[in-house]
């Protein structure tokens, strides 16, 4: 009966989609000064959870597995940032980067707090405090 409920898969997923996004943020972070590299992105979460299911794709479970053109990260598609380039035509910004790092924080604090609420509400429920 309470295995299933959908308020754990939402903040699970949204959980899982902050853990994502960070490791490309951080690979943004880290490649700054790489010559010619473009900045990547993933997709909002709202877009993500209105295409279904959050990780039904394709993912390469090992570095031999081939993907398409676009990159997977815990099957999530990562985009390319359209950001301007600079003279080495690298495209990463590091106030870019730092703002989405902390709107990633605060969606992954949001996950767990819907999380500990929902666990605290399924524990009033059935008389345990």
């Amino acid at each position: 009966m309470f295995e299933n409920l959908d308020i754990f898969k939402m903040a699970s997923g949204l959980a899982n989609h902050a853990v994502s996004r960070q490791e490309v943020i951080a690979k943004n972070i880290a490649n700054a000064d790489t010559p010619a590299y473009r900045a990547k992105d993933i997709a909002s979460f709202a877009e993500t959870y209105e295409g279904g299911d959050f990780a039904t794709g394709m993912r390469a479970t090992r570095a031999a597995h081939f993907l398409n053109s676009q990159e997977t990260s815990q099957g999530y598609t990562v985009l390319d940032a359209p950001d301007a380039s600079s003279p080495n035509g690298n495209t990463v910004s590091l106030e870019t980067e730092m703002m989405k790092a902390v709107q990633v924080r605060q969606q992954h604090e949001t996950a767990l707090a819907v999380y500990k609420s929902s666990m605290n509400i399924l524990r009033a429920s059935i008389g345990r405090k």
